[in-house]
């Protein structure tokens, strides 16, 4: 699944791929709003992002399975 997110002060939206599920990735998102405040994530190539909940506008969700383009395993 894509996740995209859009940053406040920031023109481009930051993008990953990523094996969690939308029900998962809103969790961490809710429980992130009530604790320290910062949302980690990570994607399917072992890069990790945290970005504070407060500085977070929105959060769009791709479907499972986007765009996989190339070779390689499925």
């Amino acid at each position: 699944m894509e996740v995209r997110i859009g940053i406040q002060h920031s023109p481009r939206e930051l993008s990953l791929e990523t094996s969690d599920s939308k029900d998962a990735i809103l969790s961490a998102f809710k429980e992130a709003g009530t604790g320290d405040g910062l949302l980690a994530l990570s994607d399917e190539r072992g890069r990790s992002v945290v970005i504070p909940v407060d500085k977070i506008n929105y959060l769009e969700f791709s479907g499972e399975g986007g765009r996989r383009v190339g070779f390689g395993e499925s």
